[in-house]
């Protein structure tokens, strides 16, 4: 079909069709991010591994989303959406099937690398291609279920790895979910349509090398902690060559015409500390949703099952909620619900902080609750009001960088709650014991981090006059 740059005057059925395609691949994409966490306790029996080594599943999986997230307007520019559907369907698939046949680890981590392509073209083709068939009139609706989509899914993760695992073991994650995949590229390949063209344009390697560089050595060096500690050289030498990466990264795209990240959006404080908040609530919830499956195992000795499901209630209301969170932001501004949710998750990350050691499945499953409502009432307003903040020639670049930060964020609060939850050894210990004081020092680090956010917003409400 011959590109068309008109803005859509009616949502047809074969639109409809392609975005409900391209949604479906970005929901599957972004549930399975987390459902393996469910399962790290049995992949370290059986495949020989340790936590801070296992969780390189997730924590993997994460950085590659970030990594393609940061290419994603030139993905736009240079492939068609039909292109772009096509491969994301087939690296998910084809990563898919080495998971579900990987005989060790590396294997297993080699398939995850490559299924992770999929959620990191997805979720921006999903954007633009809402973008790109909605009316203006009826744009607010899809782009409210496309966030819906995206903080849902991850929270729903260990509850479907739970039940695949129940069923059979945790290679049904994998197997269950290719024919879906299958059947979403047979739906929606041809419905998917192109409305702008593409050009020939050039990828910079240079600035995209140095952001690899910045986060995957970040990444190294805070993984290195529970083997090497603080003061290492794998520590702190992953910390100096991933700073030593961004400030190259800054210098090259300065002189630039096509940055990958405009950075110098930063230089607008409310959305500086708007984005500083919003990775903060990304790095607790997905390092929660890796800790709390994990703790119930291996403390409680409770089943992978009960570990998935003891997340859904709070999955389940705050997708109820949702639409009146956006609605508290578009009645009285949004000053109420950020702080109103930012209280709630600070009794939420309170009470897993002081009951660490002594934690159920029922108080993990209320406290859950809490803390969901909490950190999604903050989580969507805060992205809002800090894009609010900026022009509009600027929002596409700063929708990239709230992207590229919230998957960055997640697979870091992996990283470092696995790290805190294996830190504790020795002393004649249980290992479950040791897990329970580990896990204590990784909510205590979300508590000091949901105060740290108060300051934040007394930032960003001091710079903004009219809410």
């Amino acid at each position: 079909m011959a590109a068309n740059e008109t803005e859509p005057q009616k949502l047809t059925g074969q639109r409809l069709v392609a975005i409900v395609a391209v949604a479906l691949m970005a929901f599957v994409g972004v549930l399975v991010e987390t459902s393996m966490n469910v399962t790290f306790p049995t992949l370290m029996r059986t495949m020989h591994v340790s936590l801070s080594t296992v969780q390189w599943v997730t924590t993997g999986y994460l950085l590659t989303v970030a990594l393609l997230m940061i290419t994603s307007a030139f993905l736009k520019q240079r492939f068609t959406n039909r292109q772009l559907f096509v491969t994301g369907a087939g690296l998910f698939i084809l990563g898919a099937l080495i998971c579900a046949l990987a005989p060790n680890f590396p294997i297993l981590l080699v398939g995850r690398l490559i299924q992770a392509g999929c959620a990191g073209i997805a979720i921006p083709l999903m954007v633009n291609v809402v973008v790109e068939s909605v009316p203006r009139a009826k744009l607010g609706f899809y782009m409210g279920m496309t966030g819906l989509i995206l903080m849902i899914a991850p929270a729903s993760g260990p509850t479907f790895g739970g039940i695949m695992v129940s069923l059979a073991d945790w290679r049904m994650i994998f197997w269950s979910t290719i024919p879906v995949e299958a059947l979403v590229l047979i739906f929606g390949v041809r419905a998917i349509q192109q409305y702008t063209p593409t050009q020939a344009v050039k990828f910079d390697w240079r600035q995209f090398a140095l952001l690899a560089v910045a986060f995957v050595a970040v990444m190294l060096g805070f993984n290195s902690l529970t083997t090497a500690g603080w003061l290492s050289w794998q520590f702190l030498g992953g910390l100096v060559l991933g700073i030593l990466a961004l400030l190259g990264y800054v210098r090259v795209a300065k002189t630039s015409d096509r940055p990958l990240l405009k950075l110098e959006i930063f230089r607008n404080p409310i959305f500086t500390y708007s984005f500083f908040a919003y990775v903060i609530l990304q790095f607790c919830n997905i390092g929660i949703n890796f800790a709390l499956p994990n703790y119930v195992q291996i403390v409680v000795g409770a089943s992978s099952l009960a570990g998935g499901l003891m997340l859904l209630p709070g999955s389940l209301i705050t997708a109820i909620l949702q639409p009146w969170f956006g609605h508290l932001l578009d009645e009285h501004g949004a000053k109420l619900p950020i702080l109103l949710g930012s209280s709630l998750f600070l009794v939420a990350a309170l009470g897993f902080t002081v009951l660490g050691q002594h934690l159920s499945v029922v108080i993990v499953a209320v406290l859950y609750i809490v803390y969901s409502i909490g950190r999604s009432m903050a989580f969507s307003n805060t992205m809002t009001n800090g894009l609010k903040e900026v022009t509009i020639e600027q929002r596409a670049d700063a929708n990239a960088i709230y992207n590229t930060g919230q998957q960055f964020a997640g697979s870091l609060g992996t990283t470092i709650l696995a790290a805190l939850m294996s830190s504790v050894k020795g002393g004649g210990l249980s290992y479950a014991h040791a897990t329970a004081l580990g896990s204590q020092l990784a909510f205590g680090l979300i508590l000091v981090l949901s105060i740290v956010n108060f300051g934040f917003y007394a930032i960003v409400f001091r710079y903004q006059k009219k809410d």
